[in-house]
């Protein structure tokens, strides 16, 4: 495997998305990261209710900024239908890729960064 390049979970950059509140922080913290990894540890309850738009502010604001973002699920349809849906549309996305392993998340955050 390639060297790991600079990438961070929410936890490690001393973060956790739980509101919509908390997505400017994270997104000015991932300006000193290569790549971000984001697990269910870094995820809130709101994040996974799609009514409450977090999910969609937080990846529109990811690829605005140009954050190569991968979200670790083992399990996409543990959150429902609609947010299985979600993940499964953004497992081919360019920028914000939903993954099922940690070690696939950073393969494709590495090969992003090698680009």
């Amino acid at each position: 495997m390639v060297h790991d390049s600079n990438i961070k979970t929410a936890g490690e950059l001393g973060l956790r998305v739980d509101s919509l509140a908390d997505i400017p922080d994270l997104i000015g913290a991932a300006f000193s990261v290569d790549g971000l990894l984001l697990t269910e540890a870094d995820l809130g309850p709101e994040f996974f209710r799609l009514g409450s738009g977090v999910a969609g502010e937080l990846f529109q604001k990811l690829v605005n900024y140009r954050v190569p973002t991968a979200l670790v699920l083992a399990d996409f349809a543990a959150h429902g239908e609609r947010f299985a849906e979600l993940a499964y549309e953004h497992s081919r996305h360019p920028s914000v890729r939903f993954v099922t392993t940690e070690a696939a998340a950073r393969d494709w955050l590495n090969s992003q960064a090698a680009e």
